[in-house]
């Protein structure tokens, strides 16, 4: 006879979190690409970027847009 086995389902909040992070470190990183790209040909980027016109910092302005983009995906 065949034996049945179980398999413990996972916390499905705990995958939700990690898609996200993983998809936050994607986006922060290919719009970081864009942003030196646009910086190191003296384009002013940050008007690309919804949410980050009004930042000074690369890094900062590069968050902001990640944010904004991801808050578009909910």
């Amino acid at each position: 006879m065949a034996q049945i086995t179980t398999i413990p389902a996972s916390n499905p909040a705990a995958q939700d979190s990690k898609t996200y992070e993983a998809l936050f470190l994607v986006s922060f990183v290919f719009v970081l690409l864009i942003a030196l790209a646009a910086q190191v040909l003296f384009l002013k980027w940050r008007a690309w970027l919804p949410g980050a016109e009004g930042e000074k910092s690369l890094i900062k302005g590069v968050r902001s847009g990640v944010y904004t983009f991801m808050s578009h995906l909910n």
